[in-house]
């Protein structure tokens, strides 16, 4: 009986469901026991598995592909390693700012972005390849159908009639999201959303479907209740509330990760999360006494 589903975001491409799961699922329930005192068995849990639709196809040479600046496609990728170092500058004394930088081409401008990146405390010892491929992964998301609805396919397939809580992770939240306005007959559900991207302008939000009206995000017929929660730091998260864009019931909540801000794991273990989980849980229970 899968109670809670997970959904994971970006940088995956090498792990499987089980090894998430191995992360996941003991986080949450720190979560939950700093809550109060719910519980929830290991296979009450699942996890919406999609990385390996990014994982390159073999190849003669050894390890993955090499990536440089050059690589950086114009639009929404470069975009992205700006909008991280900005708000990596912003929040981190170590992180060189952008300054005059703007005036640069790529690829020199993404450089310098992925240099400074690099002395983030969330980008901190990943290659230049792995930054360029969590950005690429964004832009494919967006850009090419067969994964947007792959990814969609992965979350709705993991979806039962158990299912009370799903919990979604940076890209996940934007996939979790999508695919529960196509999931209209599925019983109420809880979205607790961690380190989300969906409120970034220009970006994320614009290129949403179904698309927003008005710079108004449409609500996702399925949830009943709707917690966001975000580190001031996060970098990834660059619009860290989501209340004025998807709507006045949706629950936003700061909380602080320590160094790395980003990561699943705090978040998991955080109370706030542990709250919002048993809350929904113990919705649910109640429903079907």
């Amino acid at each position: 009986m899968t109670r809670i589903v997970f959904v994971h975001g970006i940088a995956q491409e090498v792990k499987g469901p089980e090894t998430l799961l191995a992360d996941w699922y003991p986080a949450l329930s720190d979560g939950l026991a700093l809550a109060g005192d719910t519980h929830v068995a290991r296979d009450e849990v699942s996890m919406a598995f999609y990385g390996d639709l990014f994982r390159p196809v073999g190849h003669r040479g050894l390890g993955p592909p090499e990536l440089d600046a050059s690589d950086v496609r114009d639009g929404l990728e470069r975009e992205l390693l700006l909008q991280w170092w900005e708000s990596a500058s912003e929040q981190e004394t170590c992180v060189a700012g952008l300054g005059a930088s703007a005036r640069l081409r790529t690829p020199h401008l993404v450089q310098r972005a992925l240099d400074a990146l690099s002395h983030s405390s969330f980008f901190a010892g990943l290659s230049e390849r792995m930054m360029i491929s969590s950005a690429r992964q964004v832009r494919r998301y967006f850009t090419e159908p067969d994964v947007r609805t792959g990814i969609q396919d992965r979350i709705a397939r993991r979806v039962t009639r158990e299912t009370e809580v799903i919990v979604a992770h940076s890209l996940g939240t934007v996939a979790a999201y999508e695919a529960l306005h196509a999931l209209p007959g599925c019983p109420d559900l809880t979205l607790v959303t961690l380190g989300s991207p969906l409120a970034v302008r220009n970006l994320i939000f614009e290129r949403l479907i179904p698309r927003p009206v008005n710079g108004h995000a449409r609500w996702p017929a399925p949830v009943k209740r709707w917690t966001n929660i975000a580190d001031r730091g996060d970098v990834v998260a660059l619009a860290k509330e989501l209340a004025s864009l998807f709507g006045e019931r949706v629950r936003d909540l700061p909380i602080h990760n320590g160094a790395k801000a980003h990561d699943v794991r705090p978040y998991l273990t955080a109370r706030e999360t542990g709250q919002a989980v048993a809350e929904a849980l113990c919705l649910g229970a109640a429903d079907q006494n």
